[in-house]
């Protein structure tokens, strides 16, 4: 990477999920009652040595972690529910959130497009008079609206007027089967960014390596790449072999906290082993806290 890091970088966290608190005590049984099958199928498994693959912290959980791990800022994300009202209620309470912190939370709101054209337009007003200041994690191919939805469009075109970044899923179309997995096809995503070219989109999970597999996407400035998940989707030379790629100016620091990142090492989640693994590989201070305050105006 051609940006050395500083010894003591500020770090921003890119991607988080926080989930209000009658997730967190009974994830399950709400996902049932909610509607929402995908989430559970996703989040709520246990992996064969009976541990849970992600944890359900409330608020004053998470910002310890981010003490300990020396993290400044979260990006807290929406989900890609399967039900308008779970998008809708989730936002209130990331407007909670940010307004008790201010100086440690930012988030972005999630919708979907199956609730309707004004609704859905109302919802992103109210969210953005809250303070959220993005869009995502939304998922098409998961909440099951076509790329050329009307009402999604509308979504990126007014996202584009206000300048908020968008939040995408992305799965990588060579990674193993698991349970809720969904393809992405990558030149979704490439469509999507030539079509609003004056929203800025965030490919989570590295991109499954969009720019990688195809060249042409390295050209469309407005795709940037967040490293949720890296850990249990790639080796730990990712860093140097995207970053020189693809340039290290479009790649966000983040984690996808509360996920359990190092199942064979951990318990639980935590944030401090992949910020030791991205420190190792040279993750520059744009990568860590850089890049993600520019794009959101910190």
């Amino acid at each position: 990477m051609a940006e050395m890091s500083s010894p003591n970088p500020m770090i921003i966290d890119a991607h988080v999920h926080l989930y209000p608190p009658e997730i967190a005590a009974q994830p399950a049984a709400w996902a049932a009652t909610a509607g929402e099958p995908r989430w559970a199928a996703l989040c709520t498994r246990q992996r064969k040595d009976g541990r849970m693959v992600q944890g359900f912290p409330a608020t004053d959980e998470l910002l310890r972690e981010m003490d300990a791990a020396g993290v400044a800022r979260a990006v807290l994300l929406g989900w890609y529910w399967e039900r308008p009202e779970t998008c809708t209620w989730q936002n209130r309470f990331f407007g909670r959130c940010v307004r008790a912190h201010p100086d440690r939370f930012v988030a972005f709101a999630t919708v979907h497009p199956r609730a309707g054209h004004w609704p859905t337009l109302q919802e992103m007003h109210r969210a953005r008079d809250e303070g959220l200041i993005g869009i995502g994690e939304l998922s098409p191919h998961v909440q099951g609206y076509p790329l050329d939805d009307p009402v999604f469009r509308e979504v990126l075109t007014l996202a584009g007027d206000w300048k908020m970044p968008v939040n995408l899923h992305v799965t990588d179309p060579e990674s193993p089967s698991y349970p809720g997995r969904v393809e992405t096809p990558l030149g979704d995503f490439v469509r999507l960014a030539r079509d609003f070219s004056r929203v800025n989109f965030v490919l989570a999970h590295w991109g499954g390596l969009l720019p990688l597999r195809d060249p042409a996407a390295n050209a469309l400035t407005n795709i940037f790449y967040d490293t949720a998940a890296s850990p249990l989707i790639y080796d730990a030379g990712i860093w140097r072999r995207f970053s020189e790629a693809v340039g290290a100016d479009r790649v966000l620091f983040g984690s996808d906290f509360p996920l359990n990142l190092h199942p064979k090492l951990e318990a639980g989640p935590g944030m401090k082993r992949l910020i030791a693994e991205a420190r190792a590989a040279g993750a520059s201070d744009a990568v860590m806290s850089g890049n993600t305050a520019r794009l959101l105006g910190l």
